[in-house]
């Protein structure tokens, strides 16, 4: 499976201390590779960009990241920014606070506000699912699919916890087969990202790429 598993990976570097050395590093890797795309920080979308454009990897970068509990206008505007600069793909994240208080006409309209400003770029929608109970996760991701957003996607990596199967499953169960789901977070192993695209993942959002791709296992934390 390996030698196609590489186009469900987004090889991501999202942490705060970055350099550029690291980021060239990733974005080498993902060339190698050929995986599907490379999940970075705004600040890194134009270096990136220019990096990728003889390549078919893609450019995504992550939107009101991780908290996501900045305005939607700022949301909207972060991702018109990041799909100037060159972004293929957005990965935003609901605001977790009204999801949690049951204001879902709230994280509807974040949601849809961001949508409004893609274009013909994918919007992925993180939810957060180490924070949610199971009825949230069902209400968020039918959140996102009103709101006209392509992926679902479970985790920021950077929260109390990251993928599961199980709520992969139950994300894939409730938007159907035609919407993405991305499983991110502690994906560190070939054998993790199998469980994962059994469950009904589309996309893995990791850091662990080479060593998937390798048949080993990452000590990566997301």
């Amino acid at each position: 499976m390996t030698e196609k598993i590489n186009k469900y990976i987004d090889h991501t570097i999202l942490k705060a201390d970055a350099t550029l050395a690291q980021v060239d590093a990733v974005l080498a890797e993902a060339k190698r590779y050929d995986f599907m795309s490379v999940c970075i920080n705004p600040t890194w979308v134009i270096h990136a960009a220019d990096a990728l454009k003889d390549s078919t990897v893609k450019v995504c970068t992550v939107i009101g990241f991780p908290l996501g509990a900045n305005t939607s206008k700022i949301k909207a505007f972060e991702a018109q920014d990041a799909l100037a600069n060159g972004a293929d793909e957005i990965d935003m994240v609901i605001n977790i606070g009204a999801a949690k208080a049951g204001n879902w006409a709230l994280v509807q309209s974040d949601i849809a506000t961001v949508n409004a400003v893609k274009g013909d770029k994918l919007l992925k929608v993180i939810i957060e699912t180490c924070l949610l109970t199971d009825d949230e996760k069902v209400k968020a991701c039918k959140a996102a699919q009103a709101a006209g957003a392509d992926f679902v996607k479970t985790s920021t990596g950077f929260s109390t916890g990251g993928a599961v199967a199980a709520d992969v499953a139950l994300m894939r169960q409730t938007v159907g087969p035609k919407m993405g789901v991305k499983a991110s977070g502690g994906i560190r192993s070939l054998a993790d990202a199998e469980a994962m695209i059994a469950a009904g993942a589309t996309r893995l959002g990791c850091s662990s790429g080479v060593a998937i791709m390798e048949g080993l296992q990452s000590d990566s934390a997301y």
